[in-house]
């Protein structure tokens, strides 16, 4: 069975020594006691979206790139269970999206289909 908050704990631990901080650092820093933070990274403790916030915030690092490595990790740890079973694996399917330069055509010429969060638009 694969546990989110073990998956979570894993991430923050990595996150924190890429700094080269102490737990005791961070631990000050968000206002948080040194063994909870402990049990979170050893993913023994549920941490709540306050907690990982304050994490977040005392790591200098965006809670958004924090959820994508955790996704990116349960991703992995979902594919690696699943290669023991016999059902063939569904793997995700990301738009890849290339630049595209339109010149010469009036802008109420252009239309974009595409999902709206894998696009960014910008007028020129």
């Amino acid at each position: 069975m694969i546990l989110l908050r073990r998956l979570l704990g894993d991430v923050l631990r990595r996150q924190r020594q890429r700094q080269g901080r102490t737990l005791r650092e961070v631990s000050s820093s968000a206002r948080v006691s040194l063994g909870y933070l402990s049990e979170v990274e050893r993913g023994q403790k549920e941490a709540s979206s306050e907690l990982l916030s304050a994490i977040c915030d005392a790591l200098d690092v965006r809670m958004s790139e924090l959820m994508r490595e955790v996704s990116d990790e349960l991703a992995l740890a979902e594919l690696a269970q699943s290669a023991t079973v016999t059902e063939p694996v569904r793997t995700p399917v990301r738009p890849m999206l290339n630049s595209v330069s339109v010149t010469g055509v009036p802008p109420e010429r252009v239309t974009i289909k595409a999902p709206a969060e894998a696009v960014d638009v910008v007028a020129a």
